[in-house]
């Protein structure tokens, strides 16, 4: 069992466990049996692939993975997450819902535990530190629901979203939305479609994202002095569409723009800067010279 007790040598004080958390004999909620058969059900499929494939099904899914993970970052992340832009209700609630196919939960229950992230970054009561381990940094914490709320309490960091009828709707049927995504690949394209699409697709964008709580913790640059663990990974950055610039992240966190350098990769700060462009973004959140400077490492 994990006892509390104050965390030492940390700017930030709350409760850290002594010993390592139990990964599977605790208790699971239904939600973290729901979670768990998701990702093992995506994990299975892409098992199946080299033996319910097409090539078109497979190009299908690699589209698939870039375009879900892509929406993942600009609206549960950026849009939703931290406030960096704005967007009409009209944009921002069909591009809110598209993200829910990248298999990664609702955005009530997503905002929630990224804002507590940041809130506790590497104390005890960070959702998912690397400090208690690689895999349960990369992926275990999700089906612990009860040590979450443990750490964090209730879920009371997103009541700006509880507020909106349609994030409170996303979040009661969820599980309605999964199904039918997988109704629709399995009806457009048979077995390669849910192998290469639901299950090729779906591991790429699951451990891809995974990677930026776990690695991006862990190994890396610093650019800023975040008094945290977060790391800038340059060879991720492509693949998590700019998510990689963790460091940047962490010292700014409501910037719209994570790849602060010409010459860091951050397409999801392209996207949001075009729809500036076409003003249908606003408030457009970006860190000061004077922020930069404060925070910057000596070199």
């Amino acid at each position: 069992m994990c006892n509390p007790t104050k965390e030492s040598g940390s700017n930030q004080s709350g409760l850290v466990c002594k010993e390592k958390r139990a990964y599977f004999q605790r208790y699971w909620t239904w939600a973290d049996v729901a979670r768990a058969l998701t990702v093992m059900i995506v994990h299975f499929w892409c098992l199946l692939a080299p033996f319910n494939y097409t090539w078109e099904a497979l190009r299908f899914g690699l589209i698939l993975v870039t375009v879900t993970n892509l929406l993942i970052t600009f609206s549960y992340h950026r849009n939703l997450a931290h406030r960096s832009f704005k967007l009409p209700k009209w944009l921002e609630y069909p591009i809110a819902y598209a993200a829910v196919f990248a298999l990664q939960g609702d955005p009530l229950d997503w905002v929630s535990i990224h804002r507590f992230h940041h809130q506790f970054t590497d104390s005890g009561r960070d959702p998912h530190s690397p400090r208690e381990g690689f895999l349960f940094s990369h992926v275990m914490w999700i089906f612990d629901t009860l040590y979450i709320k443990y750490k964090c309490g209730g879920r009371n960091n997103v009541m700006d979203l509880k507020q909106q009828w349609f994030y409170r709707f996303l979040r009661k049927t969820i599980g309605f939305h999964v199904l039918m995504f997988w109704t629709v690949l399995y009806l457009y394209g048979g077995l390669p479609y849910l192998t290469c699409g639901g299950g090729v697709g779906g591991v790429l964008g699951y451990h891809l994202t995974w990677l930026v709580n776990s690695a991006c913790h862990i190994c890396g640059s610093r650019s800023w002095n975040t008094k945290d663990t977060s790391r800038n990974v340059w060879w991720l950055s492509l693949f998590t569409m700019g998510e990689s610039w963790h460091n940047n992240h962490h010292a700014f966190e409501s910037s719209a723009r994570q790849g602060l350098e010409w010459w860091q990769i951050d397409i999801t700060w392209y996207l949001i800067r075009l729809f500036e462009i076409l003003g249908l973004a606003t408030d457009v959140k970006l860190p000061s010279e004077y922020q930069k400077q404060k925070l910057a490492l000596a070199r």
